[in-house]
């Protein structure tokens, strides 16, 4: 019990490391390690950005020769492969470590169990499984890319009190206050994408940049039956933004790399399914849906909505535009439950944290 209690505290250092690579690494995942020798940590390192050490090679640089005899503390399994950084179990065999407690094994089929094989071949005592469900959680969405093949879906919404999106006349601004939208700002920067309607495009005309808080802005997607609107000068299209339309549109030339097609859904629409696929394969693990209440309440409907940030205001707007835009339902058992994960004020308004009950268990969470 003293031991597990142990390790634990020491996991939780390396979880708390890990984070800083966040919106960094992808596809890769956000790795933490500390390095323990007698009782004291001797190194400590996280992967922080895309090709940058992998977070066991900064650890043993920062121990250096005390990193011989200690042991490891890293929250998923050291990988075994060459990829932009040398392999990391080898590393840890060559530094002298004697011990290697892991949070998660690491579902990479390049890697999955390798890692470990190779530790414990050296005679180095492995143990896996220490705050696994933090360690999952943390890395939601390389976890995604690696065994779904489709990214980790965010939904984030600010609504009154009675779900209303935005008035009917497409007012939405702003329904939330200061504290809750640089909230909303954090959120953005811990994705790889962000992810709107034409709607949202043509009404809000929004940046979808990370403004209010510290953190890289995610790629802006825009999902849409037609590429009109791209004749226009809207902010959210950028140099690196993608555009997801319907196949048999013409692309226009400026554009060709850019824009990918997909095929259509009944209602003449993107498939959101086969657009998914076209963000996983450029390696996008976390994408955050901004969007009015159709497009959001599609991808709830469709159950690829994995995780909620809503953000409700104290105030009744009445009749409008819904998050529950796509949703006709006759009878309770058709109704769409969600876990509540947390719920607390931000400001002046409700922040609910929720998720999809079928992703969270697939997560162990």
């Amino acid at each position: 019990m003293r031991q597990q209690w142990i390790d634990e505290y020491y996991m939780r250092q390396a979880l708390e490391l890990a984070p800083r690579g966040m919106g960094k690494t992808s596809p890769n995942p956000m790795v933490g390690c500390v390095l323990v020798k007698d009782g004291e940590v001797v190194g400590r390192g996280w992967h922080d950005h895309i090709g940058g050490l992998h977070a066991e090679a900064a650890a043993l640089l920062d121990a250096g020769e005390k990193a011989r005899g200690s042991a490891a503390y890293v929250t998923l399994e050291p990988c075994s492969h060459q990829g932009r950084q040398p392999p990391c179990a080898p590393a840890l065999v060559r530094a002298g470590v004697v011990r290697c407690v892991a949070a998660a094994g690491d579902p990479n089929p390049l890697v999955a169990g390798r890692g470990f094989q190779i530790l414990r071949d050296a005679g180095i005592e492995v143990i896996c499984g220490v705050l696994e469900r933090e360690a999952l959680w943390l890395n939601r969405g390389f976890m995604s890319l690696q065994v779904r093949k489709r990214p980790w879906v965010t939904v984030k919404a600010a609504m009154s009190a009675d779900g209303t999106m935005a008035l009917g006349n497409g007012a939405s601004q702003w329904i939330t206050g200061a504290d809750a939208r640089q909230t909303g700002h954090m959120l953005r920067s811990a994705n790889d994408a962000v992810l709107t309607g034409t709607g949202t495009l043509i009404h809000d005309n929004p940046a979808l940049t990370v403004r209010q808080t510290e953190g890289r802005s995610p790629r802006p997607v825009i999902l849409s039956s037609r590429l009109d609107f791209l004749e226009n000068r809207y902010q959210a299209l950028r140099e690196d933004t993608i555009v997801i339309s319907c196949e048999g549109q013409i692309v226009p030339a400026q554009w060709a790399e850019r824009v990918r097609l997909v095929p259509a859904d009944a209602a003449g629409r993107p498939d959101l399914k086969a657009a998914l696929e076209v963000l996983c394969s450029m390696g996008m693990a976390r994408v955050l849906i901004e969007a009015g209440g159709t497009l959001c309440s599609s991808f709830i409907k469709a159950g690829l909505a994995d995780e909620y940030q809503i953000f409700a205001a104290p105030m009744f707007m009445g009749e409008g535009r819904k998050i529950t835009a796509a949703f006709h339902i006759d009878s309770m058992s058709g109704a769409v439950p969600f876990r509540l994960l947390r719920c607390r004020n931000v400001g002046k308004d409700l922040w609910i944290e929720g998720g999809n009950p079928c992703s969270l268990d697939w997560l162990k969470q």
